[in-house]
């Protein structure tokens, strides 16, 4: 004889069999309902019900004996306990498919063949494999009001945005594909909520933040949310993803306007593939402010933005463009070991000619400084007088900022000034060294260059390093004349953990010749002969070469070293290693 007794204070719901029945094992013999629950009492045997003690509705305070059982054997099967058929799963598992892009076969089809990738190929392709987690992925567009649900997750999914945090070679990243596919784009009231969203977990831990913009601007047909705002002008995603302290990595592929440029605007490092065309108004946007119609392909193509300044790294398709993310992301002021093999290195001793008024290509010197295959170059395409671009030096990453010899002859323009100084707030921001490469006349000048604003451009460049809080370390290749010298130095030879010179190196208040010129002006005049003229002209240029040449500048403390060329990664790395660690500063780069 079985005594089944209540294991606590209840409620009988339900009594399913009655004295003379036989039952098998796991058959349910009655239900008990607690805290609106039910619980079902299974006979744990086969056997015969010889007497049911209680009856549905009645109270059980708990030890009183509910069902009394004859063990033995029966005619009558044995009943499965496990659940077989699973609605909860079955709707999850249909609800999940439609976020995957098998999904929207024809969708897909199309934009490969463009030429371009899904959003969520974009994903799979940053993260390392299965370690990304999505967040929103179930969201829809704000329109529940005039279209149906079943419809708004097969066509709007994620609300046209994947978010989510995974690692990228270990490291963790945060990052939100804007899904084109879905309403072209656009920004919707849930994919405002899931960017904050995403940001604010980012924020804890100030992980870097990679933005995939692809698409247009505010979606105005979010029904769903008339009765709540108006032009939702106090939407917080775009105030939250300037403010952002993290890294931030803005990618895009073909159409960028609007909203998206805004946030693509803002990021630190912001790549584009040829096949893009980025702009603050899109068409819909130019035609209703009375501009007339346009094609999107009319506006910010790719080879513009580059020249402009807004792309940084211009790459062939969306597969390079995710590499160079990579590259970035794996930028860390932390030294990681150099690879095995010796650097086989262009001879650093030949880069600067001997005759001194010859140019040479400033790129061939930072491939001989560089680690090799490190060195990642941005904004090629605008400010051609300043090369600037990230690199590591046995290990290290830093950041490099040098003059261009074969523009301009090195002189510092606008641009330069511009593309300098940003640069520095963005290594700073990041927490990584600079060496500076100078070979600089000094700043531009002119009546003509004056009309671009110079002296405000130039003074960016002193601000920049003013305020830079790394370490600083700057070579002088060849030229270091007047403030333009300074200013590659971060405000002054004195300025950088440490300052040294090829024996090419030359200072200077200002070019030599025209030093001579200016300051011996009456005395050659007043020489006759042409041919006595240049001769006592070269005189004094020689003579203040002599005066000013590395070897003898360093004698007079001008700067801390003169070193060979060929020992010059090992002075680099010397110099960082002893100005200790960097951490990112408290500071942002502008978007300019």
């Amino acid at each position: 004889m079985t005594l089944i007794k209540a294991e606590s204070a209840a409620i009988v719901a339900e009594v399913h069999v009655t004295p003379g029945q036989e039952v098998a094992a796991g058959t349910v013999l009655l239900a008990t309902e607690l805290m609106k629950m039910r619980h079902e009492i299974r006979a744990e045997q086969s056997g015969i019900v010889t007497a049911v003690h209680v009856t549905a509705g009645q109270e059980l305070q708990g030890g009183e004996t509910l069902i009394t059982l004859e063990p033995g054997s029966v005619s009558v099967e044995e009943v499965a306990t496990d659940d077989t058929a699973r609605p909860d799963l079955e709707e999850y598992a249909a609800r999940m498919a439609l976020l995957d892009d098998a999904a929207r076969p024809e969708a897909v089809a199309k934009r490969h063949a463009l030429g371009g990738r899904t959003a969520r190929e974009n994903i799979n392709d940053l993260f390392d494999a299965g370690s990304f987690t999505e967040y929103g992925a179930l969201a829809v567009a704000a329109q529940r009001g005039k279209r149906a649900l079943p419809d708004l997750q097969a066509r709007t999914q994620g609300d046209g945005i994947i978010c989510g945090i995974g690692t990228v070679s270990g490291r963790t990243v945060a990052a939100m594909a804007v899904d084109y596919m879905v309403l072209a784009g656009t920004q919707g009231f849930n994919h405002h909520r899931k960017m904050d969203r995403l940001i604010e977990v980012a924020s804890r831990d100030r992980l870097p933040i990679v933005l995939f913009a692809e698409g247009g601007g505010g979606r105005p047909n979010d029904g769903d949310t008339a009765l709540i705002m108006a032009a939702w002008l106090n939407v917080t995603s775009f105030r939250h993803f300037a403010a952002y302290k993290g890294p931030k990595i803005g990618i895009v592929s073909g159409y960028c306007f609007a909203g998206n440029a805004a946030l693509y605007g803002v990021c630190d490092v912001r790549i584009a593939t040829r096949n893009s065309w980025t702009g603050m108004g899109g068409p819909a946007m130019i035609e209703g402010g009375g501009l007339g119609v346009v094609a999107p392909k009319e506006i910010g193509p790719s080879d513009v933005q580059a020249s402009t300044g807004l792309i940084d790294i211009l790459t062939e398709d969306e597969t390079e463009a995710v590499e160079a993310a990579k590259r970035l992301l794996g930028l860390e002021a932390a030294q990681t070991p150099p690879p095995d093999a010796p650097k086989e290195t262009p001879d650093l001793r030949s880069i600067v000619p001997v005759d001194r008024t010859r140019a040479y290509d400033m790129r061939a010197a930072i491939d001989g400084l560089a680690d090799s295959g490190t060195f990642q170059e941005l904004r090629r395409g605008f400010g051609a007088g300043m090369i600037t671009g990230f690199a590591r030096i046995r290990g290290r990453a830093v950041g490099l900022l040098a003059n261009n010899p074969l523009h301009l002859g090195g002189a510092i323009d606008a641009e330069a000034g511009d593309k300098g100084a940003r640069f520095l707030q963005l290594c700073d921001a990041w927490g990584l060294p600079v060496i500076t490469l100078c070979d600089t006349p000094g700043f531009m000048v002119g009546p003509e260059v004056e009309k671009t604003g110079q002296v405000a451009h130039i003074s960016r460049l002193f601000l920049a390093g003013a305020h830079f809080s790394q370490p600083l370390v700057t070579l002088i290749l060849r030229k270091a004349y007047g403030l333009g010298a300074m200013a590659m130095a971060g405000g002054g030879l004195d300025r950088p953990h440490f300052c040294c010179a090829w024996p090419t190196g030359e200072v200077g208040a200002m070019g030599l010749e025209g030093a001579v010129r200016l300051g011996h002006r009456d005395h050659l005049v007043a020489i006759e002969d042409p041919a006595e003229r240049e001769a006592e002209y070269q005189r004094l240029v020689a003579a203040l070469y002599e005066r000013g040449k590395a070897l003898n500048a360093a004698s007079l403390l001008e700067f801390d070293a003169v070193i060979d060329p060929a020992e010059t990664r090992t002075a680099l790395h010397r110099a960082l290693e002893s100005a200790g660690p960097a951490t990112p500063g408290p500071r942002y780069a502008d978007a300019w």
